[in-house]
């Protein structure tokens, strides 16, 4: 006969058993099921637009105020193309990978196609079609009424099937706006959210330090989108 332990039948008190551990584990994920269910019930509770609904958005678009009824699902990129005529903004993945649909938005560079047309309320937008004007209002167009970046886009070749060509020169301008353009490895960092199918990035990368080299770079630097990329901020510091 087999002789047990009182130790081993105390272990077997303290250890959960395998039913018990099941149990204690479907009683919580019916819980969690529950909680989740009243969530989503209460959230097709709450009031929606519906869809023949519109909201009256007001904002500056390439420096004209406008006012325009959009539904509140409508895109950004789809009402500046669709109802506008600016078809400069591209459509490219419409899933903010690829930087086709950049314009500015208080002067910071939005993907329009992740932008609600709604969200624009207030602000000032610019499109590629706005941008030499823009550049011509602060000041720095260059002889014939560019932009110092599409002047070095055209210098520089910085294209060849042009289809991603206004995200590149709307960033580019940014990333010269904020300080983000002292090197040619800050370039390709700070330019890295728009892609190139034709591979056009030596062309690019020259035509925005040639840009940086006549508008100059802000005293202060950084900008809206300081940060520390890869560390390469400390780099560009040890290199300076």
């Amino acid at each position: 006969m087999t002789r047990r332990r009182a130790s081993d039948d105390g272990q077997r008190g303290l250890a959960p058993s395998r039913r018990g551990f099941l149990t204690g584990t479907a009683a919580a994920a019916g819980g969690l099921t529950a909680q989740f269910a009243a969530g989503e019930a209460a959230a097709q509770e709450a009031p929606r637009a519906a869809p023949g609904d519109l909201v009256e958005v007001t904002f500056t678009l390439n420096g004209a105020e406008v006012t325009r009824a959009v539904d509140p699902r409508r895109t950004a990129l789809d009402l500046l193309r669709e109802g506008e005529g600016l078809t400069g903004t591209k459509v490219g993945c419409r899933h903010g990978q690829c930087g086709a649909c950049t314009l500015h938005v208080d002067g910071r560079p939005v993907l329009s196609c992740l932008t609600l047309a709604a969200q624009l309320e207030g602000a000032e937008v610019t499109t590629i079609e706005g941008l030499a004007d823009a550049a011509a209002a602060e000041g720095i167009a260059t002889a014939d009424g560019l932009h110092p970046v599409q002047r070095a886009f055209i210098e520089r070749d910085g294209f060849q099937c042009g289809y991603c060509t206004p995200g590149q020169i709307m960033s580019a301008a940014a990333v010269i706006a904020e300080g983000h353009a002292s090197s040619e490895a800050e370039v390709r960092e700070y330019m890295s959210g728009n892609l190139c199918r034709c591979a056009a990035y030596p062309q690019i990368v020259a035509a925005v330090m040639d840009a940086t080299a006549e508008i100059g770079t802000p005293q202060d630097g950084g900008g809206a989108r300081a940060d520390y990329h890869l560390g390469l901020v400390e780099q560009v510091e040890d290199e300076a």
